[in-house]
């Protein structure tokens, strides 16, 4: 009997390769491996409506936990893998047993990155990435929520800083932004549009402070009071919840000898267009695949919701042999108070692009706002406007200049 088709991975990536590969005819053994005594699951909720307490966890699975079973996949959650023989087409699992696998999948994810800072270890300072992580962080806001408030300091202002903040803000408490440069998101989208979620917050009551070095977290018997930064500010906070990024999970594959991607080219692990590793047999989606781009001709790792979806899938019918090239734009979304957001496209940071043209009103936030780089859009990204992101993608991939006089009237 062949060995089975293996994933480790149990985020959505895994998920959408285990369907996919159910989709696509596969009637072969497939085993799925998490390190976390979960099913897969979607993480975009954990900082927004399950983090507030409005979802409940079984709006976290992409596929149901009974659905594993059914379908005759053999999912072992909280299951490890520990070592792995690429020659050897071998794992090495936590509980020290040995699985074979024909074909593997590695859907790893991201872990935090930490901050190293007196009293990091404190109780009361959060991280946000897991399940466990989220109702750990519920456990001490909604309880405060229901009190009448409570101070809650957020250090980071990308993404999902911005997110928890957001939903923080949302549940009564008092917050506190803390991000390192002149704007939130500064690498992400560059000072216009980095500037118009700073608003957002500070008109719902959020104090933004820019240029923030923390340098201590400060305590009573153990328990965090607040925030010490470099220019002698002092945030006092009940809550810290430090949200400063994440750095893919390569470990497995740089023990094995897999080729990874140079931090200056977003890290990860190498793949082809086809998501195959330097290892013909085993393949990589979601958070630490970097995958080429024929859009912008470099490799691109996309650490959101859509990257994981699509590569998942893509990586599935990959190891089923089919041969077309990954050619999908990153696309990503977020959700804070009243604004729904959604972008696709690509930019390489604050100095990857020439300008940016609002078609609408960021002020009321309802506008569509292109990046150009040589007059051709980079990226795009519609505040409170939706079915668009199609429009956008047409004229992304048209690598053609677009005068400024057809973007402003994008919104029509």
């Amino acid at each position: 009997m062949p060995a089975p088709i293996v994933v480790v991975g149990g985020g959505l990536a895994a998920a959408r390769a285990v369907s996919t590969l159910q989709d696509e005819g596969h009637d072969g053994d497939v085993v799925v491996l998490t390190a976390e005594r979960h099913c897969p699951y979607e993480r975009p909720p954990l900082s927004k409506d399950y983090l507030r307490g409005e979802a409940g966890r079984a709006s976290l699975y992409p596929l149901p936990e009974d659905w594993y079973g059914q379908h005759g996949v053999d999912l072992r959650p909280g299951t490890r893998a520990m070592g792995l023989d690429p020659a050897g087409h071998s794992l090495t699992l936590s509980d020290g047993s040995a699985l074979a696998w024909s074909r593997l999948l590695l859907a790893t994810g991201s872990v935090p990155r930490h901050l190293s800072v007196p009293g990091s270890d404190l109780r009361g300072v959060h991280y946000l990435r897991t399940i466990d992580d989220a109702d750990h962080l519920a456990g001490v806001l909604l309880p405060a929520a229901l009190e009448g408030g409570g101070q809650v300091a957020v250090v980071g202002d990308g993404w999902i800083g911005l997110e928890v903040a957001a939903s923080a803000r949302d549940l009564g408490l008092d917050v506190t932004l803390l991000g390192r440069g002149s704007h939130p998101l500064g690498a992400a989208v560059g000072p216009e549009l980095g500037e118009a979620f700073a608003r957002l917050h500070e008109q719902r009551g959020v104090r933004v402070h820019r240029r923030a070095l923390v340098t201590a977290f400060t305590h009573s018997e153990g328990q965090v009071t607040g925030v010490d930064m470099a220019d002698g500010t002092h945030v006092e906070a009940a809550v810290v919840v430090v949200g400063i990024g994440a750095v893919p999970e390569v470990g497995l594959a740089a023990a094995a000898g897999l080729d990874l991607r140079p931090a200056a080219q977003g890290g990860g692990v190498v793949v082809d267009g086809s998501l195959r590793t330097s290892h013909p047999d085993v393949f990589a989606a979601g958070d630490i695949a970097s995958v080429p781009s024929p859009q912008y001709g470099r490799p691109l790792r996309h650490e959101h919701w859509a990257g994981a979806d699509s590569t998942g899938a893509h990586a599935a019918r990959a190891m089923l042999d089919a041969a077309d090239p990954y050619d999908v734009l990153p696309y990503f979304f977020t959700d804070q108070y009243d604004l729904g957001m959604e972008a696709i496209g690509w930019i390489e940071g604050p100095g990857g692009y020439d300008d940016v043209v609002v078609s609408g009103s960021l002020d009321d936030r309802e506008a569509v706002a292109f990046w150009r780089r040589g007059g051709a859009v980079q990226m795009a990204m519609a505040l409170n406007t939706w079915d668009r992101m199609p429009d956008a993608e047409e004229l992304i991939r048209s690598r053609r200049e677009v005068p400024r006089e057809e973007l402003e009237a994008f919104r029509g």
